[in-house]
């Protein structure tokens, strides 16, 4: 066993305790024991116990039912944090979405129903022993993921563990045993029967926790996954795209999902964008969001005129232009270390810096920004109808190439010029 031991908060090894004292079986299990070998710090801490959630409501004075059906109950420790702490389970159904289970009576039978390997090694806190029936540890140096048990029944229990798979892979930078991966390729496409909401958090947590997203999204793509659930991205593939994509993503700091999800769909035509975005069941405003992000034109360039950038502001929205620059100079950067053409990031920093300098004068950037509107062109004597909207777009465009322009008086004189001119045209 790794010569690492993990080091559990106080509070751990009081619930611990206090189960064991009351005749319970109880480990650590899960994520903080495989990141703690793996040399990672150790934050979301498990417990398995014998304990059923009616003997754990009684043995702690301050609970919550976290799913009391499932077996898994919150302890509140005295500082206020909570631990989920869930009674050993044996699958007694499975159909590839759901899992009906039951409880069981040792963490030998908890640890057989679980994914892979690494995710299957317990820790007794008080005994400073571990229990790893299936080899985990020992895959956790080598850096090999591989499934407890027969790899092609462990993923038609739930076919969400392909993607558990990909992510754990991408993320720490893990080969998949050859039996493993030919079964992920080989059921990926049922996939498509997994519920959206399942499916987009597993993509969010590729691209909110890894520190280089593109390894997995890599595996999503030569595994089939990428085909089956994202087609708008697998069609990018073919070309330069998809590698600088990738590229963007990686240059993108953790903990920025959305940004990240706008990186990598950046260039995706809007409606295609809001199409798949839609499927991974976002809310309307983030989905329209995200998809603005993602088919906004690049920052304009040195040689833009301060008007291209006043009208590149209006169409993208001023608030967007920090996340976009960001989007913009991760590419950038990556462009750079790859050798492929683009603008140099120094030059898409000095765009930014540029037009951010161009918002903060607060120019007239949209027709609701005018000092003239509806209402005056009715003071004027015209009916409202289609013309109000060409006149006054006509206007923001007379105003954005000199901003000076956007003075009542001036807009109401050209405002009449433009009508007469339509009038005098008409007949």
């Amino acid at each position: 066993m790794n010569s690492v031991r993990p080091v559990a908060p106080p509070a751990v090894r009081w619930i611990t305790q206090t189960l064991e004292d009351a005749g319970f079986e109880t480990w650590t299990v899960g994520g903080a024991i495989r990141d703690a070998l793996l040399g990672h710090p150790s934050e979301d801490w498990d417990l398995a116990t014998r304990a059923t959630p009616g003997d754990m409501r009684r043995i702690f004075r301050r609970t919550v039912p976290l799913g009391v059906e499932h077996g898994t109950i919150g302890v509140l420790a005295r500082d206020g944090t909570m631990y989920e702490v869930t009674t050993f389970r044996r699958d007694v159904e499975t159909d590839g979405r759901h899992a009906v289970v039951a409880f069981a009576q040792s963490i030998q039978e908890d640890l057989a129903r679980r994914d892979f390997t690494i995710n299957a090694i317990a820790w007794h806190v008080l005994r400073d022993d571990f229990y790893d029936p299936f080899g985990g540890a020992g895959d956790l140096q080598s850096g090999t993921l591989r499934t407890v048990g027969e790899a092609e029944e462990r993923f038609r229990e739930d076919y969400l563990r392909i993607l558990r798979a990909l992510r754990f892979a991408g993320r720490f930078d893990f080969s998949i045993h050859e039996a493993t991966w030919s079964a992920m390729a080989g059921l990926a496409s049922h996939l498509s029967s997994l519920s959206p909401e399942r499916v987009r958090e597993e993509l969010l947590k590729v691209l909110g926790q890894d520190r280089t997203p593109s390894r997995a999204l890599r595996l999503y793509a030569t595994s089939g996954a990428l085909a089956v659930l994202y087609p708008e991205l697998e069609e990018r593939r073919a070309g330069e795209e998809w590698d600088k994509a990738l590229g963007r993503v990686d240059h993108l700091p953790s903990g920025r999902p959305y940004l990240r999800l706008a990186a990598l769909l950046r260039g995706v035509p809007q409606d295609r964008a809001a199409a798949l975005l839609m499927r991974m069941r976002l809310s309307n405003a983030q989905t329209d969001e995200t998809a603005r992000l993602a088919s906004a034109d690049p920052l304009p360039g040195e040689d833009a005129s301060n008007a291209d950038v006043r009208r590149w502001l209006g169409r993208c929205g001023p608030g967007r232009l920090e996340r976009l620059a960001r989007i913009d100079v991760a590419g950038a950067r990556f462009a750079a270390e790859s050798g492929t053409a683009g603008p140099t990031p120094e030059e898409v920093v000095s765009s930014w810096h540029r037009a951010r300098e161009i918002r903060r004068s607060r120019p007239a950037l949209v027709v609701g920004d005018l000092a003239f509107g509806g209402r005056d062109l009715k003071r004027l004597g015209f009916k409202p109808g289609p013309m109000f909207g060409i006149v006054l777009e006509r206007l923001l465009e007379w105003v954005l190439d000199d901003p000076g322009r956007n003075n009542p008086g001036l807009l109401e004189a050209e405002a009449r010029r433009i009508l007469d001119e339509d009038a005098a045209r008409d007949g």
